[in-house]
């Protein structure tokens, strides 16, 4: 139930959509004779679209996520295992195409490989449902040895990646574990691994952007500043519900010091 709720609100909420509902409705309006209310609502979607495509508004609410956390740097202990996060594949293109298709978030899988070769020893742990099997196939066409790699194959969402992955890997005291994700989604991904009560160290990568100084630069298109508006407001939107439903150990998870999991 919460997987179809959640889907149904980020939907309504996402600004694309909402500019989209507005539109929507200032058409009925105006078909139905109030032209007049129906004009304004047109204009203010089309406002709306343009404000979320072309102002800064979308790098404002990036660079908060992917700054939250500093990127991960080697200290000369190696980890018992590295745990890549799904939404990397397309399992439906890949089926029909009989390749592995990655989304634009493919520096997981590639972040994934450079470390699982800087570290012979450590597992490689995927966690996302369907895309398992496609993952297993790529991590060994790059030249992970498959007795390395775990697959967890039964999360829809991230609050199902981390408890489904500590009930299957059992983290002992004193382990060391890497979560590797999108550096945008870093915070809500820590924030439903710490509530699970199973301590990683963030490896964030897949970075849309550079620092505040950039974000008065123009996006290539009106798309391109869309996207990463609805892309963002979908990362807070996740925050804000999973705290609210208890997935979350905080609103806004921050960096803390490396830890063993604790008993």
């Amino acid at each position: 139930m919460f997987y179809v709720a959640a889907k149904l609100v980020q939907f309504v909420l996402l600004p694309s959509n909402i500019c989209m509902l507005l539109g929507l409705a200032g058409l009925i309006l105006y078909g139905m004779h109030r032209r007049k209310t129906g004009a304004r609502l047109l204009v203010a979607a089309v406002v709306a679209l343009c404000v979320i495509g072309v102002t800064p508004v979308g790098l404002i609410l990036t660079l908060p996520l992917e700054n939250r956390f500093p990127q991960w740097r080697p200290d000369g202990i190696d980890p018992t295992g590295i745990i890549v996060l799904g939404g990397v594949i397309s399992p439906a293109v890949s089926r029909a195409r009989h390749e592995v298709a990655l989304s634009g978030a493919a520096e997981r899988i590639t972040t994934a490989v450079t470390l699982a070769r800087r570290f012979p020893d450590s597992r490689i742990v995927f966690a996302g449902d369907v895309e398992s099997v496609f993952a297993r196939r790529i991590l060994e066409d790059l030249g992970v040895p498959a007795s390395r790699i775990v697959l967890e194959r039964r999360s829809r969402n991230t609050a199902d990646n981390a408890v489904f992955t500590k009930q299957l890997l059992q983290p002992q005291p004193g382990q060391r574990w890497l979560l590797v994700t999108s550096a945008i989604h870093m915070p809500r991904a820590v924030g439903a691994f710490r509530k699970a009560g199973f301590p990683v160290e963030p490896v964030p990568v897949d970075y849309t952007t550079t620092d505040w100084s950039t974000i008065w630069l123009m996006p290539d298109s009106l798309l391109a500043g869309i996207d990463r508006t609805d892309v963002a407001v979908h990362e807070w939107l996740g925050l804000i519900g999973y705290r609210l439903t208890g997935r979350s150990s905080a609103l806004f998870p921050r960096a803390e010091a490396a830890a063993a999991v604790r008993p």
